[in-house]
């Protein structure tokens, strides 16, 4: 089993950003979405609600990013580290945590709606809720540091998307940080308690991850369906949750990911 993708998305919600490689932190892939666009109540705005975060465009450099988007001027933003506080929350119902305000009207005005762009400045503020250590931290993604994905479990699901009549969908729809090839369909089920081995890191496979309505959002037009979502109901149902992908926590020295590094699974008491 090998890595043959590598996926940051610097602001949550918007477009992903392709890496031939990334250093991992105890948070997530380094630059992996340490920003994020809140309403005037200070809560995330996400594509559940706005998936038109698609058209949002990113390219990150040192010490911010750029940003552009069809029909508007682009924008340059720094990290603002001396920029005005704020206490957010990545969902209404989380804890809030502190970040520092980087702009405002350009990110409303494309929205058409009060918003801001923040960046958690601390990433280490944000602990994890649940399947973690105490001293596990999380950036602004919603609930893990790093999401990996199997190509051959999309290829299945995309069998019965065909078979059904459906059109076949992108790993994109999945957003996630890591894709590995050469694993069988759903091996990445008996994961779950072990460790994997990706290079020269080490993770934590801690739960599966349950999907939503961003699934059915096209990446590249914003578009929303149905699929895989329904698909995903009736085959990959448990309980309450549908699931596609799993969560990753950082475990031990931290180092670099690159496409094509051997991933191998490692007993949880190895």
């Amino acid at each position: 089993m090998r890595i043959t993708g590598v996926f940051t998305h610097p602001i949550k919600g918007c477009h992903r950003v392709e890496q031939g490689s990334a250093r991992v932190e105890p948070w997530g892939l380094e630059g992996d979405r340490r920003w994020m666009i809140v309403d005037a109540d200070g809560v995330g705005i996400t594509q559940r609600e706005a998936p038109e975060l698609t058209q949002i465009s990113v390219r990150p450099r040192e010490g911010g990013l750029e940003l552009s988007t069809p029909g508007r001027p682009p924008l340059d933003v720094n990290e603002p580290h001396d920029g005005p506080k704020a206490f957010v929350r990545v969902f209404r119902h989380k804890d809030p945590i502190p970040a520092r305000v980087a702009e405002s009207g350009w990110i409303g005005a494309f929205l058409g709606r009060e918003a801001r762009l923040v960046w958690q400045a601390d990433p280490t503020v944000r602990p994890i809720s649940s399947h973690a250590e105490p001293d596990d931290r999380v950036s602004l993604a919603d609930a893990f540091p790093v999401l990996l994905s199997n190509e051959a479990s999309l290829s299945a699901l995309n069998d019965w998307l065909v078979e059904a009549g459906q059109e076949p969908v992108p790993m994109t729809r999945f957003r996630p940080n890591l894709v590995v090839g050469g694993a069988a369909a759903w091996d990445e089920d008996t994961w779950l308690g072990k460790r994997l081995r990706i290079g020269e890191m080490t993770f934590r496979a801690v739960s599966a991850c349950g999907r939503c309505v961003v699934t059915t959002t096209d990446q590249e037009t914003g578009d929303r369906g149905r699929q895989p979502l329904r698909m995903l109901g009736e085959r990959r149902r448990f309980g309450t949750e549908l699931r596609f992908a799993i969560n990753l926590i950082p475990y031990g020295p931290m180092g670099l990911i690159r496409l094509g590094d051997p991933v191998s699974v490692v007993l949880a008491d190895s």
